[in-house]
C-alpha cells in the first residue's frame, strides 16, 4: 500500500468494501430474524469486533482519538447511526433493487454536498460519471415505483443521504481518524434496537448467517468506507457503491429467484460500464 497514490490507496479500498458489501442483502433476506433483531446484531456484532481490533491497535489512544475527531466525529456518529438503521428497515419493506436504486443516488448528493461545502466540485469526467448512472437510476426507479413501496423507498433515499453527508464529513477531516466514531455509531444502532427488539433467539442457519453477515459485509466494509474519503473525493468513493445497485439484486436473483427486472438488468450494465470507464481514466490520470 505505500508504492500506491492517494487515488489508488482510496479507490482499491472503496472497490474492496463494496465488493464485501454485495451479498449484504441476500444474508438478510435468507435471515428469519425480524428487523430489530437484525438491526440489533448489525450494530453489536461489528462494533465488538472492531471496538477489539482498534484496542489491540490503538490501546487506550482509541479513546483519544474518539474525543478528538470533534463535531466531525459527532456528525459521523449521527449519520453512521442513521444509515445502518434505514438500510436494514428500507430491504424489509422494499424489493432489494428498489433500496439499492436509491442508494446509487448517493455519489451525486455527494458531489452536491462537496461542491457547496468543501468547494470541492468534481471534474468533468465525474460529472459525466455522475449524471449517465443518474439516467440509468431514474430508468431503473421508473420500472421500480410500479410496486408502490413507497416507505421501503424513502427510508432507502434517507440511506443515500446519510452516506452522502457521512462521505463529505470525512472527506473534509482528512487529518482525523473517524473509525472510532464510526464504532461508537454502531453502539448507537444497536442500543436504539433494544427499545424495539422483539427477540434475541438465533435459531437454525441464522446462528451461520447472521455473524457472516455482520464481520463480512458490515464490520470489514465499514472500516474501508470510513477510510477511503480521506485519499479520493467523497463523490468517487459512493460511485463505487453503485456496483452494488446492480450485483446485490443479482446474488438475491440466483440464491432466492428475486428476480430483477430487465430495466434494472440495463440500467446495472450501464451502471458498471461508467463505473469501470471512470475509475480506469482516474487512475490512469494519477
Amino acid at each position: 500500500m505505500r508504492n500506491l497514490t492517494d487515488q489508488q490507496k482510496g479507490s482499491l479500498m472503496a472497490f474492496v468494501a463494496v465488493m464485501f458489501i454485495t451479498p449484504d442483502s441476500l444474508f438478510i433476506r435468507l435471515s428469519n430474524v425480524d428487523t430489530w433483531g437484525l438491526v440489533f446484531y448489525r450494530g453489536i456484532i461489528p462494533f465488538f469486533t472492531v471496538f477489539l481490533g482498534m484496542l489491540l491497535i490503538y490501546k487506550l489512544n482509541f479513546f483519544k482519538i474518539l474525543f478528538t475527531s470533534g463535531y466531525h466525529g459527532l456528525i459521523y456518529i449521527g449519520t453512521f447511526s442513521l444509515t445502518n438503521i434505514t438500510f436494514v428497515v428500507s430491504i424489509q419493506n422494499t424489493n432489494v433493487a428498489n433500496t439499492l436504486v436509491m442508494i446509487a443516488t448517493a455519489p451525486m448528493l455527494s458531489a452536491i454536498l462537496g461542491a457547496i461545502f468543501l468547494k470541492e466540485p468534481p471534474d468533468k469526467k465525474t460529472w459525466i460519471s455522475i449524471i449517465v448512472t443518474f439516467l440509468a437510476i431514474i430508468y431503473i426507479f421508473f420500472d421500480s415505483i410500479k410496486l408502490g413501496n413507497f416507505y421501503g423507498d424513502i427510508l432507502g433515499f434517507v440511506t443515500a443521504l446519510g452516506l452522502a453527508i457521512g462521505a463529505v464529513t470525512i472527506r473534509s477531516a482528512k487529518t482525523k481518524n473517524l473509525v472510532p466514531a464510526a464504532v461508537v455509531g454502531k453502539l448507537f444502532v444497536a442500543t436504539f434496537a433494544l427499545f424495539f427488539i422483539e427477540s434475541f433467539t438465533l435459531i437454525d442457519r441464522d446462528l451461520f448467517i447472521i455473524p457472516l453477515m455482520c464481520i463480512l459485509c458490515v464490520a470489514i466494509p465499514f472500516v474501508l468506507v470510513t477510510i477511503a474519503p480521506r485519499f479520493i473525493p467523497a463523490a468517487e468513493v459512493n460511485l463505487f457503491f453503485l456496483l452494488e445497485t446492480i450485483i446485490g439484486p443479482i446474488w438475491v436473483w440466483l440464491i432466492i429467484k428475486e428476480q430483477p427486472s430487465i430495466e434494472t438488468l440495463q440500467g446495472g450494465v450501464i451502471i458498471i460500464a461508467t463505473i469501470a470507464i471512470h475509475s480506469f481514466l482516474k487512475l490512469r490520470n494519477s
